[in-house]
């Protein structure tokens, strides 16, 4: 099977943020992406659930340019860039220095600071990683993903090694800097509260393909509390397998 992976220029207007059609990835015998389709649509979040080894991973590895796909065909815009779960900051460098990673210009500083300030961190440019709280690294990943302007951020559990309530706080942060940047964004979480939390869709993986897709038409209130929530939440756990966990 021929593979065609297009990167569309940053200059041209685009119509989703990614498309992904018949894809396939696999490693020896074991076929991890089953002639998959996704699209992720100009400024949409889509959150991607699943179980642990169902490909949600190696997806976001495929449309950050890190792995290629052994068919099918994967479009991505040229300026994307990628959030960890680890924070995956460079310890011999200060903050200001992990954001500009990459990055070139005269202004290059002054963007980085920029950005450190939308995700609250003015102010701690010259700390060094080993300073900072989990929740203070994982700002400064983003950071680091929004200073160059992407056109899609993705996202592979970002939040799985914090805390409860830093988690929270990262989502309001999130919803935040999706609302400036107007980036669109794919999600893998293991959480469904927080899939209903972020989402504009979410969508479920199972042996390699997309099961299920749910738009999120609920109010910010209303994802904290309403019928029309539970149903949602319960709708998704059905799909995961997960039908009598509450």
């Amino acid at each position: 099977m021929s593979t065609t992976v297009a990167t569309q220029s940053a200059q041209l207007r685009r119509q989703a943020g990614a498309v992904v059609e018949k894809v396939v990835r696999q490693f020896g015998n074991r076929v991890v992406l089953d002639n998959l389709d996704l699209t992720v649509a100009d400024e949409e979040l889509v959150v991607l659930l699943g179980p642990s080894g169902c490909g949600k991973s190696t997806l976001l590895r495929l449309l950050a340019g890190l792995d290629r796909p052994d068919g099918g065909r994967v479009e991505v815009p040229a300026k994307r860039a990628i959030v960890f779960q680890a924070d995956r900051l460079l310890p011999w460098q200060r903050v200001l220095r992990n954001v500009t990673l990459g990055l070139h210009g005269p202004d290059a500083d002054q963007r980085a600071l920029d950005v450190l300030c939308e995700v609250g961190l003015s102010g701690r440019e010259k700390a060094w990683p080993k300073e900072l709280s989990g929740g203070e690294a994982q700002r400064v990943s983003l950071a680091r993903a929004l200073v160059s302007e992407p056109e899609l951020v993705l996202l592979d559990e970002p939040f799985a090694a914090l805390d409860a309530i830093t988690r929270l706080r990262m989502h309001d942060l999130v919803r935040a800097l999706r609302s400036k940047h107007h980036a669109a964004m794919l999600l893998v979480t293991h959480d469904v509260d927080e899939a209903i939390a972020l989402a504009d869709r979410v969508v479920v993986m199972s042996n390699g393909r997309i099961g299920t897709s749910h738009l999120v038409e609920l109010s910010a209130a209303d994802r904290e509390a309403s019928l029309a929530r539970e149903e949602l939440r319960s709708a998704l756990l059905e799909d995961l397998g997960l039908a009598n966990q509450h």
